[in-house]
């Protein structure tokens, strides 16, 4: 058994840092031309750690300009590309890249980084994805990338690395190597190490070498521990960058907040000295990157501040099939008594066309019909239809997430609920883009501590319907029903 004290005995102590630091660094650097970075987030749920953020699920040159147009010092864009396959994903981020550059112009008045968020426990198109968009820039501006940073961390939701190993958070203090754990055996993206160099190996097919990685463990992250200066960690870093050329991926240990924001200072030290760095993160990383603050979970007040509410009941979307999920959604319906509960059936879906069609017709009307009286929970049969084959693993999840966009889309035109909870990445990108039509939306902040974020749409035919993103692999069993009740205006079991 691993105890994280154990394991963070060998290192420095945490280095506190004011968010306020560096924000302050990032506003020299960007006195005289200003910075963006643009997050090509490759499902929803990367948003759940920031605030009043601009975000976008359409990509064109204009989508963009809206986007810049808010003065804010990121942008997330909602490629969903861990739905895609990797030739539909690589295209996808130079779509997305190019766009984004031509919007910006000249970088003597706007320039860009690039932010490749994914997830925190592994999963996903690497290194394809980091690739795709350093040749993209390479190609458009002639500029090359020296570094690729990968920090998966995401503490919130208990995923550390330490001394260059990616861990879960356990029961009692104990960390679990992630590839331990159900994620690494995920049908489309799975691995086989949680030591990142080994990772970067095996996901490179060894074009990465474990010995080529860089590791700034928490030794170089907290080197101004001692004197309590966070100048030395800055330093440390950037030295430790120094060597990185071509894509050299880095790997960061992270466990605290101020571990972020040692990074940031770093990275920005490193940055201004020349060197040309891409970011492969999780959720948290950008949070500490621009030196913003950690955002309050939203009280149900401000969760519609600005809107009324409508008098419908709120919708409750539960895709993702993850262990969490289902425990969540048992708990929400034992506690949410009044709540209509709704399946749709995975294999009518998978069956004869007439009979899938009819089964989302039926559940449309029912759906419709329960949002009459109070919240419905809609979700996906909970038996999960497998395959070896990836691709093919892929086209069943496809045809599940059209089913629920369908029956989203349907319902919202028919009767608009009073809110929209989606649960599971996948099925928050498409209820997102194509159930609610959102094409821009700010992100007003978490709904629990650190994850789970509520997206306000500024446009479309959801505009002012407050949108929750909820990961299928965050919170704790009663987080589902804790979300629910915040927006819920329907009984509860006491």
């Amino acid at each position: 058994m691993t105890l994280e004290a154990d394991v963070l005995a060998a290192y420095p102590a945490d280095l506190e840092i004011p968010a306020g630091l560096v924000a302050g660094a990032l506003a020299a650097s960007n006195a005289a031309v200003p910075r963006v970075l643009v997050v090509l987030d490759d499902d929803p749920t990367g948003t759940q750690s920031v605030a009043d953020l601009p975000v976008l699920t359409r990509w064109d040159v204009e989508d963009f300009t809206w986007a810049f147009g808010q003065g804010k010092p990121a942008v997330y864009v909602l490629t969903n590309t861990r739905s895609l396959d990797p030739a539909e994903a690589a295209a996808r981020n130079e779509e997305v890249v190019r766009n984004a550059l031509a919007a910006a112009g000249s970088p003597d008045t706007l320039r860009l980084g690039f932010v490749s968020r994914s997830d925190s426990t592994l999963r996903g198109h690497f290194p394809l994805e980091p690739d795709v968009i350093a040749a993209t820039v390479a190609e458009v501006s002639g500029e090359k990338t020296d570094g690729v940073v990968l920090v998966p961390a995401f503490p919130d939701a208990g995923r550390l690395t330490i001394g260059g190993v990616h861990y879960m958070r356990g029961a009692e203090g104990t960390l679990v190597p992630v590839s331990e754990t159900e994620f690494a055996k995920d049908a489309t993206f799975g691995f086989s190490t949680s030591v990142m160099a080994d990772y970067i190996a095996e996901k490179s097919q060894g074009r990465f070498p474990a010995d080529s990685v860089i590791v700034l463990d928490l030794n170089i992250i907290r080197a101004g521990a001692a004197a309590q200066d966070p100048a030395i960690s800055a330093k440390a870093v950037a030295d430790a960058i120094e060597p990185a050329t071509d894509s050299t991926p880095i790997v960061a240990d992270i466990v605290t907040e101020n571990d972020f924001r040692a990074l940031a200072l770093g990275l920005e030290e490193a940055e201004r000295r020349g060197k040309k760095l891409l970011y492969r993160v999780g959720p948290p990383f950008v949070r500490g990157r621009i030196g913003q603050e950690v955002r309050a979970a939203l009280t149900s007040e401000e969760a519609y501040a600005g809107n009324t509410p409508s008098e419908a009941g709120g919708l409750i979307v539960v895709g993702s099939h993850v262990g969490l999920t289902t425990r969540q959604l048992n708990v929400l319906t034992a506690e949410h008594s009044s709540a209509r509960i709704i399946e749709i059936d995975v294999e009518k879906l998978l069956g004869a066309e007439p009979e899938a069609k009819a089964h989302l017709d039926q559940t449309v009307a029912a759906v419709v019909e329960a949002l009459h009286a109070g919240d419905v929970i809609v979700h996906t049969s909970r038996l999960l239809i497998k395959t070896e084959d990836p691709a093919e693993s892929l086209r069943i999840a496809r045809t599940v997430s059209a089913a629920v966009v369908d029956v989203v889309n349907r319902t919202l035109k028919t009767f608009p609920p009073r809110f929209v909870i989606a649960k599971g990445g996948i099925t928050s990108s498409d209820v997102a883009a194509h159930g609610l039509e959102i094409r821009h939306a700010i992100v007003r902040g978490p709904m629990l501590p650190g994850i789970v974020s509520l997206w306000e749409p500024v446009d479309g035919p959801a505009k002012g319907i407050p949108y929750i993103v909820f990961a299928g692999n965050v919170g704790d069993d009663d987080s589902l029903a804790q979300v629910t009740r915040k927006l819920s205006t329907s009984p509860f079991a006491p």
